[in-house]
């Protein structure tokens, strides 16, 4: 299933109700929805908020994978920004001597099983993978 977002935080309560349709078009199992529901909220919050330059739709496919459910979020007309590169948070630090931001990103990136960044003609594409367990 695909669909393409409009760059606007009210687009999240239909990002939902397509995960939600994933999961039970595909019988997913309803424990991982939590982790591809987080995943793809701060996917597409940062998106939106980062890439001010593109009014360019977002597009979000989810398909099944053989380890699970595989998510990919392209964004258009972008600078490249590669979440994987960027550095851990360390989340042992005091609130008062950490830096702000990341923190998103970091839980992304702990919570699923994998994940892959393209970047090709100003198209910025991020994958994730949430295995069935």
């Amino acid at each position: 299933m695909y669909q393409k977002y409009k760059r606007d935080f009210g687009e999240l309560k239909n990002i939902v109700r397509m995960t939600e349709a994933v999961f039970q078009e595909l019988g997913m199992n309803p424990e991982l929805r939590n982790v591809v529901d987080l995943a793809t909220e701060e996917l597409f919050v940062n998106m939106v908020t980062y890439n001010t330059e593109s009014n360019e739709d977002i597009l979000i496919e989810m398909v099944p994978h053989a380890l699970g459910l595989e998510v990919r979020l392209t964004d258009y007309d972008v600078e490249r920004f590669d979440p994987t590169s960027v550095g851990s948070v360390d989340v042992d630090a005091p609130l008062d001597e950490r830096a702000p931001g990341g923190l998103g990103l970091y839980l992304v990136m702990k919570m699923v099983d994998s994940i892959h960044y393209e970047y090709r003609n100003r198209q910025s594409k991020i994958t994730f993978i949430v295995d069935r367990k």
